[in-house]
């Protein structure tokens, strides 16, 4: 039986209705008598008011709607801030000091990394204690990377892999183990266009005879084995990639990078642990060979910038980095903090911050 109401009013069902008026003509002693003007005038008013029953064929929720609990707002913002973070991994590091691997920042956090005197040294066993580049990301993975699109006369393909050789010509020439140890780069060296003017005669005196203007510091980072090691095998690194178009349809990858090296004595069981601190910015072309003398998979370099700190400050180029062990008299002009990566490179050389450093 319907249990809506009917469109005159009335309280009753149309059956009844009927039944109503049929006993009524037939003289059914007990038959229900026809509802008063009172009775429907209050039937109307009340299915005129909100909340009441509505026609069976009309639209109703399937249940009661409940108000949300305080902890059930709190899951559902938890999850989101989740899935945000699954989505933008390197978001969170802006929050504790870093940048999400973007790599220019407007200077890193001062809270828990002191400067001058009283910053706390690094130990053999924590290496890295005191510096920002605690939180920085172990080699080569602190380097991000641009999504590859075509640009010029690459396609997105192309520049992807133009992108992973600019990278590895990064890793080969600051993070391999062999080079830091004094070793000759020459897989970073062969993936420099040969053909471009002055590098060939660059790289050779570079590694024979270094001067100011050939130096293998300008590109590369190299340690005496002799003199210095490096403590453990982790080098804290900082910095990305950016691509552009450049002249006649070139791809252009400029990299701007930061190398946290800790050091030691080369003596058996020296502990006096200081980081040399190197930010580089190569820029490099990746030329079409139809229009530029070039050998396929190779890139000219445009320009190479360089500031270091605690790398040598005795004026001699040997194509090591000379840390200083011990306290040092401050150099000068104004300090400089190797860690501030709000600034450009200035391309000072290995020696041109020698004593100025506000923290290693």
């Amino acid at each position: 039986m319907s249990t809506g109401t009917a469109d005159d009013g009335s309280s009753v069902s149309e059956e009844e209705w009927e039944r109503f008026l049929r006993d009524s003509v037939n003289g059914v002693p007990d038959a229900p008598k026809e509802p008063s003007a009172r009775a429907r005038q209050v039937t109307r008013r009340l299915r005129e008011e909100p909340g009441q029953a509505v026609p069976w064929r009309a639209h109703a929720p399937s249940g009661p709607r409940r108000r949300l609990k305080a902890w059930h707002v709190v899951a559902v913002v938890a999850a989101l801030g989740l899935l945000w973070v699954a989505l933008t991994p390197g978001s969170l590091a802006g929050w504790f000091g870093g940048d999400g691997g973007r790599g220019v920042v407007a200077g890193e956090p001062s809270a828990g990394f002191e400067t001058g005197s009283r910053q706390q040294r690094g130990t053999v066993e924590e290496p890295f204690r005191g510096s920002p580049a605690a939180l920085w990301a172990d080699g080569a993975a602190g380097i991000s990377v641009p999504a590859a699109k075509a640009v010029g006369w690459m396609s997105a393909a192309q520049v992807e892999q133009a992108i992973e050789q600019t990278r590895k010509f990064l890793f080969e020439g600051n993070l391999d183990a062999g080079v830091l140890r004094g070793k000759r780069p020459d897989k970073a060296i062969a993936l420099v266009n040969p053909k471009q003017e002055d590098m060939p005669r660059f790289f050779e005196r570079a590694f024979t005879r270094p001067d100011e203007k050939h130096d293998p510091l300008l590109l590369f980072s190299r340690f005496d084995s002799e003199k210095t090691r490096l403590v453990g095998d982790v080098v804290k690194v900082r910095g990305q990639l950016s691509v552009r178009e450049g002249e006649r349809g070139a791809l252009v990858v400029a990299s701007d990078v930061t190398y946290v090296y800790p050091v030691v004595k080369a003596a058996a069981g020296s502990d006096d642990v200081v980081r040399t601190v190197v930010r580089r910015e190569v820029v490099a072309s990746w030329d079409d060979p139809a229009k530029v003398r070039t050998v396929p998979g190779t890139f000219s370099l445009i320009s190479y910038k360089v500031n270091m700190t605690n790398g040598g400050c005795d004026g001699k180029h040997t194509g090591y980095f000379a840390p200083e062990f011990g306290p040092r008299a401050p150099g000068e002009g104004p300090g400089l903090d190797p860690y501030d990566r709000s600034k450009a490179v200035t391309g000072d050389g290995p020696d041109g911050a020698c004593g100025n450093a506000t923290r290693s």
